[in-house]
């Protein structure tokens, strides 16, 4: 996965560059393709937030955590947060190229028997 991270009103770190690293190296795992991520770190007043922008493929996925004064803590919610939605589009996928049509049999067949009780 290719990470590209900018730091905005927060000095640059290699603890948080090496943190991302190893958040998002776990998650390279579950992709199909090739990723590009851009991470935004900033700190506004007492928050710090983390932006993604992460693309492979037809994935596209934009996410963003805050936290009060822990970069770390955004950091690991934001990972979470891909992983979940990361999941949750190839489970999709998987279902939809399976052709497990549960809801379509199940509707046909109720529509079936109510066919034969009218009769």
């Amino acid at each position: 996965m290719q990470i590209s991270i900018t730091f905005k009103n927060i000095d640059s770190s290699d603890a948080l560059k090496s943190h991302i690293h190893e958040k998002f190296d776990r998650l390279d795992k579950m992709l199909d393709y090739p990723a590009k991520a851009n991470v935004v770190l900033s700190v506004e007043k007492l928050r710090s937030i983390v932006d993604i922008n992460l693309h492979c493929g037809k994935l596209k996925i934009f996410a963003k955590e805050e936290s009060d004064n822990n970069m770390y803590a955004a950091i690991d919610a934001l990972s979470d947060n891909i992983k979940l939605q990361v999941r949750k589009y190839k489970d999709k996928q998987r279902h939809h190229l399976s052709g497990d049509k549960q809801s379509i049999k199940i509707n046909g067949m109720a529509l079936e028997s109510s066919e034969i009780i009218d009769e």
